[in-house]
């Protein structure tokens, strides 16, 4: 007699296929799985059994069986997100949509706050960890003993044996004075932000190195040295015009700062590019895109830097962990405060 209509169903299980293939448990989870310890034709029955129940293995059930749970952590110390958002998209990007899930927590640079996070997650059993550092300087490792691979992202790791992703800045201000020399510029300033941080030092050194293969060296005799700010690009930009009238390029060591640099070019009747040609560094679209005119800037490629993180990650969480700090190039994003001289 056939079952009354609408009774309810039970979900095929392991159990059920095992019991259909006359093997145990786990010869079925191995012959599904892929192992190797299975004979071929205990493989096929174990498959044809699956194929006739329609059997669907739970994902979650089968990283569990080989000691993942398809999770990760991504710790960040960026406020605001400005650094931390392009990293976790690539990341994710990279993870792939609905394989890994990434649980995103923000220490705010409080290194107690970190370690609480960083139980948390292992106690969620995370199969990895993402480090995302506030400022593109060398930071503490995290405690010893973490039992999962960990990546560090934006900022290095002080640990050299650590796995450490970092974007070229040195590169980056390389790129940005070329850019300005194939323009036809040759009384191109420096203007940056705070200088105990690597990254300005470092753009700096990329820019003057630049210069100096061109046989030039910086308008203004020097690289000016102040805050991440459009105010800073503002005042700068004044003493940089008393001191050196003819200037005809600048280059901004961040978005915020060449939009001030903009700002006060044109207060004092400087056409931007024509006059003077501008580019910042961080293609900061909401910044970059939306001046006036739009800014040509050195992008640091952070979704990119995730993207490799994550890669990174996996390769270390299958067994294939890699040590010290891998530098990415940044890449030029052109847009209308740069262009050749008429």
């Amino acid at each position: 007699m056939s079952r009354t209509s609408g009774a309810s169903t039970r979900a095929t299980t392991l159990s059920d296929v095992a019991r259909l293939a006359g093997v145990s448990i786990s010869t079925a989870s191995k012959a599904l799985n892929g192992r190797e310890q299975v004979r071929a034709e205990t493989r096929a029955r174990v498959l044809d059994a699956a194929e006739r129940l329609a059997f669907s293995p739970n994902a979650l059930a089968q990283g569990l069986l080989a000691g993942r749970t398809g999770t990760v952590g991504l710790i960040t110390s960026d406020l605001d997100g400005r650094f931390s958002i392009p990293i976790l998209m690539g990341a994710e990007d990279a993870f792939g949509s609905g394989r890994t899930s990434v649980f995103l927590c923000d220490a705010r640079g409080d290194a107690i706050r970190e370690q609480h996070h960083v139980r948390a997650l292992l106690s969620r059993r995370v199969d990895g960890l993402i480090v995302v550092g506030a400022r593109p300087d060398p930071r503490p490792p995290l405690s010893p003993g973490v039992p999962v691979p960990v990546v560090y992202a934006y900022a290095p790791s002080q640990d050299p044996d650590d796995v450490s992703l970092v974007s070229d800045n040195v590169g980056g201000g390389r790129m940005a004075i070329e850019h300005l020399l194939a323009c036809g510029r040759r009384r191109i300033a420096h203007l940056t932000g705070d200088p105990t941080y690597g990254a300005a030092q470092d753009r700096s050194t990329g820019a003057i190195a630049a210069l100096e293969r061109a046989g030039l060296t910086l308008a203004g005799g020097t690289v000016y040295y102040g805050t991440w700010s459009e105010a800073w690009g503002r005042g700068a930009t004044r003493l940089l015009l008393q001191q050196e009238p003819e200037v005809d390029a600048i280059f901004a060591g961040s978005d915020q700062i060449a939009r001030g640099v903009v700002d006060a070019l044109h207060e004092a009747g400087k056409r931007v590019p024509e006059d003077v040609a501008v580019i910042g560094f961080d293609n900061w679209e909401v910044l970059a895109a939306n001046a006036r005119p739009p800014l040509t800037s050195v992008d640091i490629n952070l979704e990119h830097l995730g993207r490799v993180a994550a890669q990174r990650l996996v390769a270390a969480i299958d067994g294939h962990a890699a040590s010290g700090t891998e530098v990415l190039p940044c890449r030029l994003v052109t847009r209308a405060s740069t262009a050749p001289l008429g």
